[in-house]
């Protein structure tokens, strides 16, 4: 990879990791579907703390008129209320105009929720319009194993001090005595 090259990335990693990582928005959720092979009622819950990311990207990025186009591979490792590593690939788009960019991804997170352990998949999607960020971040529908089976949620990410957290709105299935 030629120093230029390493340069495109390297923007567009920092616009991509501030884009979907420092703005603090609140995600949208599709309307839930109940599922009726999940019993018990629905316990909505809220889980905050702290993590650690790590951004590969891969490959060289395709440049043309305005804009760059890059992959990049994530990995971190979760604290606090949810506790566990996630692994995923995130699509960016980086363009001239200054602060402006887009990027989405998957992510599928392994650990325990307050005590439940399994795993679930989150859709990111976002946006940054000349410094104006608009992100989503949600849980993919029935991407729930173990005791985590039947989540549904969205999270919001934020960068204070250099230090990454996130707040977690979820909701599942009541665990039966």
């Amino acid at each position: 990879m030629n120093v230029k090259s390493r340069t495109v990335m390297g923007i567009i990693a920092s616009i991509c990791f501030l884009l979907g990582l420092s703005f603090l928005t609140r995600g949208q959720t599709v309307s839930e579907v109940p599922n009726p092979a999940l019993k018990g009622a629905a316990m909505p819950s809220h889980a905050t703390g702290t993590f650690e990311v790590k951004l590969t990207p891969q490959g060289e990025g395709d440049k043309a008129e305005g804009s760059t186009l890059g992959r990049m591979l994530i990995a971190k490792q979760i604290h606090g209320d949810l506790d566990g590593t996630s692994k995923g690939e995130m699509l960016t788009a980086g363009t001239d105009v200054k602060n402006s960019a887009g990027y989405v991804a998957l992510e599928r997170i392994t650990g325990t929720l307050q005590g439940r352990a399994g795993s679930f998949v989150l859709q990111h999607s976002g946006t940054l319009t000349r410094g104006a960020p608009l992100q989503s971040i949600t849980v993919v529908p029935d991407s729930g194993t173990g005791q985590l089976a039947g989540i549904t949620g969205k999270m919001t990410i934020a960068i204070a001090d250099g230090k990454h957290s996130y707040d977690f709105e979820y909701t599942l299935p009541q665990v039966p005595e």
